[in-house]
């Protein structure tokens, strides 16, 4: 609990220095999210490396605003989960502040750092190499954007399916601060400041911040009633902004993200599964609702455990004619988790992790001549990464993998706008990506000594152009159509699981996607109306896929990966905003997606005893992709009533989600068909195993905040929330262990309904 300590004393450090020298304070008023009166405010933002309103931007991106997030008491990127179009974000129970993000149907939900993510999180112009890590504190954020699709000529790596890029708050230069305590249900606590400081006036100013969240947990111990699935979360850290003059600034960052956490899963098995019969009554044949939050204490000791330095440094130089600019950045992470997936013991593992990655990009920008303007560069990324895991089964000898893995990266870019006649212009550019990675396993079984190997550091390279091309037209300041079609790209590599030589040393090649999108911005009414809409198509290449399968002869799971299937995705998007009165706005989405995999047939072993197995093909192009719900929508109301020396802000959303399949692994029915298929059959998988198949989701989350001044020039907000107010209670995550048998399955559940206040202090 040491982190817990220091940023306590940071934030009361913080706190003392905004009370003590209330003289210093001076009034401070943020950007309003929206006007008082008139029309809705411009919204400016950055999807394309240049600084352009919303209704400008000829892509499909949905902007959030700092005081979306504190209407609705945001907490981490989770909590985005269907505020925009076709946009999922669910938590990773088995990794650390790990995030499983699904944009426009494309998604891989896996926290093994072998892995490069679909879609790209970037935090201040930084690429995050990994899911885990992305669950990022939201109280210090200046501006978040989601843009919908692949994105191959900007944001550091080739993202496949689109980009959430975040950017924290910057020095503000002039000494002021904010402070926010919270407590709500399961013991629910927070405390986070933000303190600005004038190092030398107009020349270098510091910011210095310190967040900390703890939680009991909302799973609960059959029997004993023990809350279980706590954490205790730290951010923290300082930014100083270097401008010895007008052409030159330098933005250094230093920060620490620090997690405790009991890491509980839910009980997902059912009668059938190899495990079922060792197991708990309480763990078999349960709901995928209110079963999931219900759990048996685990017979040994769980431990969660990440910590992540990194430092960034921003620097950009402004030469009239051309604007430089450098971002550099490190960051490492140590993660351990001694984990019971949900077995009471059966399937207990201990796994340490560490991973460290370096980037650099260097970008130009300007203009050649009227109406054409550029974004041009070049970007390295390599990364290390090391896991240590012991496994345990059946509380046999553990199993002991030792594997590492590198990955490099270089790149080079540009990107344009040309207007080549009035109120046209043709947007374009490209990516050319050449990768290289490899990796070295060694797998120990004390029970089977020919499962034992010690494989080759085995290396693979592969190289990509990806281009952009695009087309808006503006017929009057009020209206925008664009097309374009782009070209995304994600980098093969080798399984991280792999725990065969055969399995370790295999590579898969990258996926690529063809997106089309046609899309229209439209403003009516003075600016108190805007309403976005999109319609795109995805030709989705050579998909990376992970099946989970028994091996005769070894006692872990296999998981392979494998360039499985292709896959057709098209859909619709629309996003409004509006100010039918004044104090009062309303925002919404819909999204609608319809996603086929094509060509999805793989062999899989089907165990016909302990030790034996027979071949069989299946065919899963009839399946649903995983985190693709084919309804997104939202809606959002927020009411401001002046009321004696401050404002009373009412905020009501409701988010909706449409069932959704979690992971890829045939229905056990198929089990006997398997047996007793003839080799030369193709078996047809007409679903996922229902199990891993998540619910329709009906969110509604409310708050009443009270915003007022007092003389002594500080700032005030007092808010109550609920979130989740219908207590819509279901999985998050869901997986099973293995196929042809399933030996076990286990969930993470959702956030159930929680209430909560908040005290908030700016100067």
């Amino acid at each position: 609990m040491k982190n817990t300590y220091i940023t306590h004393a940071l934030f009361m450090a913080m706190a003392a220095s905004a009370f003590a020298v209330p003289s210093l304070a001076q009034e401070t008023n943020a950007v309003a999210d929206q006007a008082d009166s008139g029309g809705l405010e411009e919204i400016v933002v950055s999807a394309r490396r240049r600084n352009e309103t919303v209704q400008d931007t000829p892509v499909a991106v949905t902007a959030i605003s700092p005081s979306q997030l504190e209407a609705s008491a945001a907490l981490t990127i989770g909590d985005l989960q269907g505020a925009a179009p076709n946009v999922l974000i669910t938590s990773a129970g088995t990794g650390a502040a790990a995030a499983n993000i699904s944009i426009r149907g494309i998604a891989f939900a896996d926290i093994e750092k072998s892995f490069d993510p679909a879609v790209g999180v970037n935090i201040d112009g930084v690429y995050i190499g990994t899911s885990t890590g992305q669950m990022l504190d939201f109280f210090d954020i200046g501006s978040i954007e989601i843009l919908r699709g692949p994105q191959g000529t900007l944001f550091g790596r080739n993202t496949i399916a689109g980009v959430v890029n975040i950017k924290r708050s910057r020095p503000t230069g002039e000494f002021g601060g904010k402070f926010e305590a919270s407590y709500g249900s399961y013991d629910q606590m927070g405390l986070r400041g933000v303190l600005n400081v004038p190092v030398i006036k107009d020349v270098l100013a510091a910011k210095f911040f310190a967040f900390h969240n703890e939680s009991d947990g909302y799973y609960k111990t059959v029997g004993t009633g023990q809350r279980r699935g706590g954490s205790n979360n730290e951010n923290f850290g300082a930014s100083f902004l270097f401008t010895p003059g007008d052409r030159f600034e330098s933005l250094l960052t230093f920060d620490k993200q620090v997690q405790d956490f009991d890491p509980i899963l839910g009980p997902l098995s059912r009668t059938g599964d190899a495990f079922a019969g060792a197991l708990p009554a309480e763990f078999v044949d349960g709901n995928n609702t209110d079963n999931v939050y219900r759990v048996v204490a685990p017979s040994q000791q769980m431990v969660g455990t990440y910590s992540s330095p990194g430092v960034t440094n921003e620097m950009n130089l402004d030469l009239d004619v051309v604007k430089l600019t450098s971002v550099t950045a490190y960051r490492e992470s140590d993660d351990q988790l001694r984990q019971d997936y949900s077995t009471t013991g059966l399937y207990f593992a201990d796994r340490d992790q560490q991973y460290k990655q370096f980037s650099q990009e260097l970008r130009a920008s300007g203009k050649l001549f009227d109406g054409f303007d550029y974004v041009a560069g070049v970007y390295y990324f390599n990364s290390r990464y090391h896991i240590d895991q012991f496994t345990s089964v059946f509380f046999g000898a553990p199993t002991h993998q030792d594997t590492t893995g590198w990955s490099k990266s270089y790149a080079g870019f540009v990107d344009f706008n040309w207007e080549v006649m009035d109120k046209v212009r043709i947007s374009g550019g490209g990516r050319y990506t050449y990768d290289k990675k490899k990796l070295q396993t060694a797998f120990t079984d004390p029970s089977n000594a020919g499962a034992s190997f010690t494989g080759d550091k085995n290396s693979e390279c592969w190289k990509k152009f990806t281009p952009k091309l695009g087309v808006d037209y503006r017929p009057n300041e009020d209206l925008m159509v664009y097309g374009s079609w782009s070209r995304g790209y994600r980098s093969g590599g080798f399984n991280g699981r792999g725990l065969t030589p055969f399995a370790s040393a295999l590579p898969y090649d990258p996926e690529t996607v063809d997106a089309y999108e046609i899309g229209l911005k439209s403003e009516f009414f003075d600016r108190r109306l805007t309403l976005n809409l999109a319609a795109f198509y995805s030709d989705y290449q050579d998909i990376q896929q992970t099946t989970t399968v028994s091996v005769p002869g070894v006692a872990l799971p296999q998981t392979i990966v494998s360039n499985a299937a292709n896959a057709k995705i098209k859909g619709l998007e629309a996003d409004f905003s509006a100010k039918p009165m004044d104090r009062l706005t309303v925002r919404g989405s819909v999204g609608y997606t319809d996603s086929k995999f094509k060509g999805f047939i793989v062999n899989q072993p089907v165990a016909t005893g302990p030790t034996t197995s027979i071949s069989r093909s299946f065919d899963f192009s009839a399946v649903d992709m995983i985190y693709a719900p084919k309804i997104t929508a939202s809606i959002n109301a927020e009411y401001k009533l002046p009321l004696g020396p401050g404002d009373l802000k009412l905020n009501a959303g409701y988010r909706y989600l449409s069932r959704y399949d979690q992971q890829i692994s045939a229905d056990p029915a198929l089990y006997p068909t398997a047996l007793a298929s003839a080799p030369t059959d193709i078996i047809t998988v007409a679903q996922n195993d229902p199990r891993l198949r998540s619910d329709a989701q009906n969110l509604l989350d409310a708050s009443v905040s009270y915003v007022f001044s007092l003389d002594n020039g500080l700032n005030y907000r007092l808010t109550g929330y609920v979130r989740n107010l219908l207590d819509d209670r279901g999985t998050n995550t869901s997986f099973v262990a293995s196929n042809f048998p399933v030996y076990w399955g286990f969930a993470t559940a959702r956030e159930p309904r929680v209430f909560g206040v908040q005290l908030g202090v700016d100067f």
